[in-house]
């Protein structure tokens, strides 16, 4: 039995194991690193591991949580999208009211459209408060991402580590099969009493 082939993919698989584990490991090790370096904590009202520093997967799913919670305290449980379609819904009605344009700040066209609706300031208000509150859904959504991608990274390390170990145990089998001796042959008693019959 050629046992060559079995004897090369478990070297193969040997070295693949080995390149996945210190790949596997680095990527944790540099994710980790760079969160340190933020000096995130999570959130003192976090239901999770409230104080902690940001510096695991643990650790950065519990402050993307936290951030979500207050994010949806800040907008009263409106997404980003919501909030855009109020503030068109706002535009909307202070064309109507005879307001040229509501997000304009330039001194001449806001007495311009204070004259020309008394709403204004009320329109202009509800804007600003739903243009804060997008602001606010919006850098909310922009931290949750990159904690939720540390997050994804974490799981692609452990899992790069998982399937190293796994090609280490595959090529240890292969190469214990390739070594191991070859299985004697032992004829059958009944072809030797043959042979032993036909001699004589």
């Amino acid at each position: 039995m050629k046992t060559k082939p079995a004897k090369i993919v478990g070297i193969v698989s040997y070295l693949a194991g080995l390149i996945m584990i210190v790949a596997g490991v680095a990527t944790w090790a540099v994710v980790s690193v760079n969160l340190n370096e933020q000096r995130i904590t999570v959130a003192a009202d976090s239901p999770m591991l409230a104080g902690a520093t940001v510096g695991d997967p643990f650790t950065a799913y519990a402050q993307a949580q936290i951030i979500n919670t207050h994010a949806e305290h800040a907008t009263d449980g409106k997404t980003y999208a919501e909030l855009g379609s109020e503030q068109a819904q706002v535009r909307a009605e202070a064309e109507a009211a005879g307001i040229k344009d509501i997000t304009l700040t330039d001194p001449a066209v806001v007495v311009q459209d204070q004259a020309a609706s008394p709403q204004y300031t009320e329109l202009k208000n509800r804007y600003q408060a739903l243009t804060a509150q997008r602001t606010t859904a919006m850098n909310a959504s922009f931290l949750r991402a990159s904690l939720f991608t540390s997050v994804v990274a974490y799981g692609v390390a452990a899992l790069v580590v998982a399937l190293g170990i796994w090609a280490l145990l595959v090529g240890w089998a292969l190469r214990g099969l390739a070594s191991a001796p070859a299985p004697a042959v032992v004829r059958p008693a009944t072809d030797t009493a043959a042979e032993d019959a036909g001699a004589v």
